[in-house]
């Protein structure tokens, strides 16, 4: 998944000319990558879901220390990356899908800000 972020990261550069560093301000740059990404008739949604939600998943993994692994969606039986943090799964993978898909309701900002409120500040790095 990291080396699915760092792709991320490079073709928002080159692609979109949007920086993504793994800031909390780097979520509006990736919705906005999303929108232009969903105004597209010929989208691969697997392969973009996959690109930009390893890149929202690294954004919370390092903020909050937590770990990948390939767990069921809920209500799903096929297994999907996922983000462990202090016991919360996060689908970051799944939330991309869901932006691309259903459009302005499953924005980023709105998510970022619901997972921030629930798992409070962020690890101490030391």
């Amino acid at each position: 998944m990291e080396g699915y972020a760092q792709a991320a990261i490079e073709t928002a550069h080159a692609e979109y000319r949007q920086k993504l560093d793994y800031s909390t301000e780097s979520i509006n740059s990736l919705d906005e990558i999303l929108v232009l990404l969903s105004d597209s008739p010929e989208i691969d949604l697997d392969f973009e879901s996959r690109l930009w939600g390893s890149y929202l998943g690294e954004l919370l993994r390092q903020r909050y220390a937590g770990s990948w692994e390939m767990t069921p969606y809920p209500g799903g039986a096929v297994a999907v990356p996922a983000v462990e943090v202090r016991g919360s799964r996060l689908f970051p993978v799944m939330k991309v899908y869901r932006r691309l898909t259903m459009g302005e309701e499953e924005d980023l900002r709105g998510f970022f800000s619901m997972v921030t409120e629930r798992l409070g500040n962020p690890a101490q790095v030391n």
